[in-house]
């Protein structure tokens, strides 16, 4: 088959896998990085390719909650009543960005250095770690005064979800599985915990990715269009698939099944991987 063809190909599962994974608590970076060896599509074109769709999954999300979204900047009226005088703002969403983005800036290197690279054990080690988080955080966390809107959550509630976000720094760990759970240990109901990440992952996502890519432009060629665009569709669409079935189910299964889901996946990348 014609090596670009394979490449189109190989491109729309991984496309596939990021739009399913990025905003489930499963982690899409260990999800990426089995399919991407699996199919031996790897180098350093690929990883700029990764960056290029994970942006379709937050155009998603920028789809999702558009109404939302232009609501904190005051372009349109946000989509549920002020409840007890509250209302989501752009100071809830710095709160919540401020603990990763400094830490992320500080720890940079070292982080690049001992928890990025080729060593999956500290994925494997990451799904673990966070699928016993998030059973913890089912079993512990308060059951009464729970914030059932984002119009109410505080400024206090909105930083320490930031502060939760932190453990996203360590990769395979999972950005919503930590602020979904961390969301529950600090008042937040599922959905509202879910919601809220989504919305937050907009501007740290694009930022992020817009640096990457911006590091990266140099080894594009036009020739990377087809296989970048058929990966970015293809991210596009099945995160928004994903996005709205994990609203409509996270209330209901709660975080354990994906917690389990975790532990199997890090069993499978122990015997693929180490």
């Amino acid at each position: 088959m014609n090596q670009r063809i394979m490449e189109i190909i190989k491109a729309i599962i991984l496309g596939l896998v990021e739009g399913l994974t990025e905003f489930l608590p499963v982690s899409s970076t260990g999800h990426m990085i089995m399919a991407a060896n699996l199919m031996d599509f790897t180098g350093e074109r690929v990883k700029t390719f990764e960056v290029v769709i994970q942006l379709g999954s937050i155009l998603a999300v920028v789809v999702v909650f558009w109404r939302r979204l232009l609501s904190l900047v005051g372009l349109a009226k946000a989509p549920q009543p002020t409840r007890g005088g509250g209302r989501l703002n752009l100071i809830h969403i710095f709160l919540a960005m401020l603990p990763a983005v400094v830490l992320g800036l500080l720890a940079r290197d070292w982080i690049k250095e001992n928890l990025f690279g080729d060593n999956m054990q500290t994925v494997i080690i990451a799904l673990i770690v966070g699928g016993i988080f998030m059973i913890v955080a089912e079993k512990f966390s308060p059951k009464t005064t729970v914030t059932e809107s984002l119009d109410q959550m505080t400024y206090k509630q909105a930083f320490g979800v930031g502060l939760f976000q932190c453990l996203a720094l360590w990769p395979g760990f999972s950005r919503s599985g930590a602020t979904i759970a961390g969301g529950l240990f600090i008042g937040l109901s599922h959905r509202v915990a879910a919601e809220f990440t989504f919305i937050v992952a907009v501007p740290m996502m694009i930022a992020a990715s817009g640096l990457d890519l911006y590091k990266s432009w140099d080894i594009l060629s036009a020739s990377d269009i087809p296989m970048f665009i058929a990966g970015f569709i293809t991210a596009f669409l099945v995160a928004m698939v994903a996005i709205v079935t994990f609203l409509k189910l996270i209330s209901k299964v709660k975080l354990t099944p994906f917690a389990v889901y975790r532990f199997v996946a890090a069993i499978l990348f122990w015997v693929f991987f180490l």
